[in-house]
């Protein structure tokens, strides 16, 4: 899996738009926090049970994505969640998978919030918000 920063993620985007660019948060971040234009949310984990399933979310990607040979990028709050997802695509058969390194909101600051240190969204990247 490749890790590539929020810009990098950008770049990649614009210079590979057949790239599958998923979103892996649960759909109510995705829809109020905000996310980038053009993502598509497939949930690694959803509410209530917040438990993820590898093999239903690799599914849902191949379902989307149409073959596992396709480009994925994936998204999450902060980076940690897509390392998971990533690998269980990997594991799945997915041949070029990439993740946004820190996320949409990046890691916490010394007062616990984010996207004051880095991200998506700190980077000044486009997104849009419900």
């Amino acid at each position: 899996m490749k890790n590539l920063l929020p810009q990098e993620a950008w770049d990649l985007l614009q210079r590979q738009p057949d790239t599958l660019f998923v979103d892996v948060r649960m759909e109510i971040e995705s829809l109020y926090v905000g996310r980038p234009p053009g993502v598509e949310n497939v949930p690694w984990y959803e509410y209530p049970d917040l438990t993820p399933n590898p093999q239903a979310f690799a599914a849902a990607v191949l379902r989307e994505a149409g073959t596992p040979t396709r480009p994925v990028l994936l998204i999450c709050r902060s980076g940690k969640r897509t390392v998971d997802a990533g690998l269980a695509l990997e594991a799945a058969g997915f041949t070029d998978v990439a993740h946004v390194v820190h996320g949409f909101e990046g890691d916490l600051d010394d007062r616990f919030q984010r996207s004051t240190l880095n991200g998506w969204r700190h980077d000044g990247l486009p997104w849009e918000q419900m």
